[in-house]
């Protein structure tokens, strides 16, 4: 089992909410009404990850390691939440999201691959680190500015993880898992296939869509790509670092060398041929 080394690592990791923050520096001069908001969007979004742990336990039913794991990322994450919803309490109460916001982003997701769905929070918890690391670096003010480094180091953590779990994926079902891997390689790693690039902003519910993203469902549904354009300035070398990041990890998973979305792109096309070719075989030497 994964989970009791991963659990121990965390566990030597994990941070104190009320030990841990330097609550006692914080400055009201360098903070505006612009960054609150943000701060309001960003606790909202990562009180999103209650849908995301409903889905894991939902689609893996027969993986109890997965799942201990997961109690422990749905822990840090929901903590994530907690200190943004902190912050805002101690120093600017009227920013404080309501329950009905906090209602609004908790809603049921559609069954997808299980595989898929471990990939793209695999790129996902790596896209989060450069965000909060670039978000580290917006802020001026020395709380939020240490929260946000605590954040990312976090999501860094929680990457690793998926990417073991990956790893005993590939073990168990080989091309299979690759495929899956790869195709969401693709999807997180190239903007012009997909503006989305990171799991909260993908639809995962047809029955409410168009409302059925986790950033729809904010207050302010624009916020997070206003966010990053014109607030923290994620900009190229940012973005680069997301994509060097998934490229070099897939590399290592898949015992191949990606240096562009374009690379794993073909990869997977090879895939799709010899799972195709593979079918094919199974049908032809089928007994009528």
């Amino acid at each position: 089992m994964l989970f009791s080394k991963i659990f121990i690592d965390m566990e030597n990791a994990r941070w104190n909410l009320s030990k841990d923050i330097p609550w006692d520096k914080f400055n009201a001069d360098r903070l505006s009404d612009r960054q609150l908001h943000g701060i309001k969007m960003n606790a909202l979004l990562e009180w999103a990850a209650v849908p995301a742990v409903e889905m894991f336990l939902r689609d893996n039913p027969n993986d109890p390691d997965f799942a201990a794991f997961i109690s422990i990322w749905f822990f840090e994450e929901q903590k994530h939440s907690l200190v943004l919803l902190e912050y805002l309490r101690r120093f600017a109460p009227d920013f404080v999201p309501t329950t009905e916001e906090l209602n609004e982003v908790n809603f049921e997701f559609d069954r997808a691959s299980p595989l898929e769905s471990l990939a793209l929070h695999f790129c996902g918890e790596t896209r989060l680190n450069q965000w909060y690391r670039c978000a580290h670096e917006y802020h001026d003010e020395p709380v939020i500015k240490h929260i946000y480094t605590t954040l990312a180091t976090d999501e860094a953590r929680h990457a690793r993880a998926y990417f073991q779990y990956m790893q005993r994926a590939i073990q168990k079902y080989g091309d299979t898992a690759k495929l899956h891997f790869a195709k969401i390689g693709v999807l997180m790693t190239n903007a012009r296939l997909n503006p989305a690039l990171h799991p909260t902003n993908l639809h995962v519910n047809k029955e409410l869509y168009p409302r059925d993203t986790i950033t729809s469902r904010l207050p302010d549904p624009e916020w997070l790509s206003r966010w990053l354009d014109n607030e923290i300035k994620f900009d190229i070398e940012w973005e680069n670092k997301v994509e060097q990041g998934i490229l070099g990890n897939l590399s290592a998973l898949l015992s191949q060398k990606f240096e562009s979305s374009a690379d794993l792109r073909q990869y997977r096309k090879k895939l799709e041929i010899v799972s195709s070719n593979s079918a094919r075989k199974e049908i032809e030497t089928c007994p009528a």
